[in-house]
């Protein structure tokens, strides 16, 4: 069990701490302290105050969560803390929690306060700098603050909560009932800012360049003179790692581009063609599809499928890495790191820390083999997705590329529910092809973060096409629109780019007579099907 979410943190810059007390939330929150470009990362309230203050935190954040703090084992957060002289904001169960650490009551509200309200705010406060006095909050709570703390004070208020918000008067603790992470409320990512500049009186320290250089200087410390191979998916992730590498040790990396079958249509030649013309990185390709199929036939588990997609790339790499040493006539020398292209949500979800729950084994973290040979090396860990996108910018990468939308490395294994077969992934490919050329057509590419195209190949339904009936498979569009792929929301496509969609697809793919849009943010839904 890791005692950080995040256990390569940078060791360039003091971090401000996002306490995740059961809310999604927290990863939104640590988002907006990135905006303002101050380093954050979520970890949870089981730490002591001495293992929390050992990180030199900046400030610390207290998330929303599901709890009532008066309930016997809500989760509480070391009340050192409280006196230990560094900054603390409570948001909506944070906020309630301190005020009840702090000698303050919370009780039911009898009532519940959900979605927009108006919250009336003290022009006083630093938390309200150069925001109106009234304005549209996101509310979401039940319980409701009574009695305040000694020496606290109302600094802002709503029909629904008469103490909406407060500041510890001497002390460095402040607390908002409502959700200022989501951009429902009008002033909230200004209120995050307000925290971190006007009340804790930080300075901006974490941007692209910066993020660069200390990775480049990282990896050459750690790599010296050894060979680097890295798994290449094509996709922004892999992209921007293995620049950044190139970057620092040139000609030691060697992209390991492994065609397991499960790449969309053209995928293969855009990586060996327009990543390698772009980057220089020497790029050698492995078909390995026969294998992956193999190994995957008749696995409908969708977790079982991450698990042996991402056993198996090891195994490639292995046969790569010998393969390569062999060639170079470097007999007996070790290829010892492979890079991967890990973020921090992959992190985060594949249940990188306590309280974090385990939403999926992602294939970079959970999906590894125990008896993995390799040392790995993961420059983008700390970081979001439009972090990566930023720093791909800086690395020179081309925006076709920086901009494409995600593809996960476990490919179209995780948008096919059912077995995958040539003849599943050949249906999906022609349907997933039809629905990116009439986004692109449509001009919609850099609105939607991502459209998974999905094939429910263990479902049929009667159709009629050509006046025949037919037992023909369902597809599945799922356009998402999001900042970090931590939450989403699904993108209102244009009937006439449904309509074209759906008559392509029913029209030239015999195996599909329907196609159905999936309109379900995340939560509770994720992202891909599996």
């Amino acid at each position: 069990m890791l005692e950080y979410v995040n256990e390569s943190s940078p060791d360039w810059v003091r971090p401000v701490l996002v306490f995740d007390m059961g809310a999604q939330t927290a990863q939104l929150i640590a988002r907006r302290v990135r905006e303002a470009h101050i380093y954050s990362e979520i970890v949870s309230p089981k730490l002591s105050a001495e293992q929390i203050l050992a990180r030199k935190p900046l400030a610390l954040i207290v998330s929303g969560g599901p709890h009532s703090v008066y309930k016997d084992g809500s989760p509480h957060i070391d009340p050192q803390l409280l006196t230990s002289g560094v900054p603390i904001l409570g948001i909506c169960y944070g906020f309630q929690m301190l005020t009840q650490m702090l000698g303050g009551e919370v009780a039911s509200a009898g009532r519940h306060e959900y979605g927009k309200a108006e919250a009336k705010v003290a022009a006083n406060c630093p938390l309200f700098a150069d925001t109106p006095a009234e304005q549209v909050v996101w509310m979401s709570h039940n319980d409701e603050a009574k009695v305040l703390p000694a020496r606290a004070k109302v600094v802002a208020s709503s029909p629904g909560a008469q103490i909406a918000a407060f500041e510890i008067e001497g002390r460095p603790i402040w607390g908002v009932q409502w959700h200022p992470e989501v951009r429902h409320s009008e002033y909230g990512s200004q209120l995050i800012k307000n925290f971190l500049f006007n009340a804790a009186g930080l300075e901006p320290n974490w941007d692209p360049e910066s993020i660069k250089e200390h990775e480049i200087r990282q990896i050459r410390k750690k790599v010296g003179n050894a060979r680097v191979i890295c798994g290449l998916s094509g996709g922004v992730d892999s992209s921007v790692a293995a620049a950044l590498v190139h970057r620092a040790v040139g000609e030691q990396l060697t992209c390991i581009f492994v065609d397991h079958g499960l790449l969309r249509e053209g995928e293969r030649e855009q990586v060996e063609r327009d990543y390698a013309a772009s980057s220089g990185v020497k790029i050698v390709t492995v078909d390995e599809s026969e294998r992956f199929l193999k190994a995957l036939a008749g696995v409908k588990e969708p977790e079982q499928k991450r698990k042996i997609i991402g056993r198996e790339f090891i195994r490639a790499f292995e046969d790569a890495q010998r393969a390569l040493v062999k060639q170079a006539g470097e007999a007996g020398e070790e290829i010892k790191f492979l890079v991967q292209g890990t973020l921090y949500p992959d992190v985060v979800e594949s249940g990188g820390g306590e309280g974090s729950a385990n939403i999926k084994s992602h294939h970079n973290v959970g999906g590894l083999p125990e008896d993995l040979s390799f040392e790995l090396i993961e420059p983008l860990r700390t970081l979001f997705k439009d972090e990566v996108r930023a720093l791909g910018i800086e690395l020179g990468l081309p925006e076709n590329l920086v901009w494409r939308q995600p593809f996960p490395g476990p490919g179209l294994g995780v948008r096919i529910l059912g077995e995958l077969t040539k003849e599943n992934l050949a249906i999906l490919r022609a349907a997933d092809r039809i629905v990116r050329e009439e986004l692109t057509a449509a001009g919609l590419d850099r609105q939607i973060w991502q459209c998974p195209v999905v094939l429910l190949a263990d479902v049929r339904s009667v159709g009629v096409q050509g006046d025949a009936r037919t037992y023909g498979h369902p597809i599945v569009i799922r356009p998402v629109v999001t900042e970090d792929a931590m939450t989403a929301d699904w993108f209102r496509l244009p009937y006439d780019v449904l309509e074209r969609i759906s008559n392509r697809i029913t029209g030239d793919v015999p195996e599909i007579n329907r196609v159905v849009l999936d309109c379900t943010s995340k939560p509770p839904g994720t992202i891909e099907w599996e």
